[in-house]
């Protein structure tokens, strides 16, 4: 049974939330502010964690932010009462899955949990499979890229960005396909998360970012990865 950790301050939503996920077989704990759920989640005893952004003690992007720092790659999906694209983005920046915006649907958010945990279990059983652009190599079941003998991590999204685009290399992808098959929506706010995610895949990846030789832009349609060989 998936063990889920609903975050947020108001009691009636985190109960809401825990009925219905209760209600799908899910087991859930709760907590109601950011550094309760930075403890529990930290313990890696979760399989999922629905985060509220506007928390008491540690605010969910902080919380975010110091998982990932200590290499915890429990999807997260975050909840936001704001309409700022700017917290949306940072949220997801800084690793987060998805996000829903407050009013949802409990509907809605019970898909959106077994989406994410279908793609990261999918993403767990990948074989390995050696990458190299140029000087760096990476393997596809790794969360870091190497370089000259020296890791550079990858978030949870550049993760999962470019193994979509080595799955598809050679290929040109548009920014439509890119959003539906890695964040699995394609609303405004994602669109720039791609641009945002394509640039920090190049600072990683090229030896000079500024003129790409592998993460390519297409104009008019999209991006075009090429790789120097690959190792099976």
């Amino acid at each position: 049974m998936k063990k889920i950790l609903v975050v947020d301050d108001e009691m009636a939503i985190r109960q809401l939330i825990t009925y219905n996920l209760q209600h799908a077989g899910y087991q859930v704990e709760e907590a109601a502010d950011g550094q309760l759920a930075l403890s529990k989640a930290a313990t890696g005893e979760f399989d999922f964690v629905v985060l509220d952004l506007m928390l008491p003690k540690l605010d969910g992007i902080e919380v975010t932010k110091r998982l990932r720092e200590q290499n915890i790659e429990v999807p997260i999906l975050i909840l936001t009462a704001k309409h700022e694209e700017a917290d949306k983005i940072i949220g997801l920046e800084l690793g987060a899955d998805d996000y829903m915006t407050k009013p949802f649907s409990p509907r809605e958010l019970l898909a959106r949990v077994k989406a994410i945990l279908r793609r990261s279990e999918s993403m767990a059983t990948t074989k390995a499979t050696v990458v190299y652009f140029g000087d760096v190599s990476w393997e596809l079941d790794r969360h870091h890229l190497v370089k000259n003998g020296s890791d550079l991590n990858l978030t949870k999204k550049e993760y999962e960005l470019l193994k979509f685009l080595v799955a598809n290399r050679q290929k040109v992808v548009t920014r439509d396909q890119i959003m539906t098959n890695v964040w699995q929506t394609q609303e405004a706010v994602i669109s720039r998360m791609v641009d945002i995610q394509i640039s920090h895949l190049r600072d990683k990846i090229e030896p000079d970012p500024k003129q790409p030789q592998f993460l390519l832009t297409v104009r008019g349609y999209g991006y075009r990865l090429e790789v120097s060989h690959i190792e099976k």
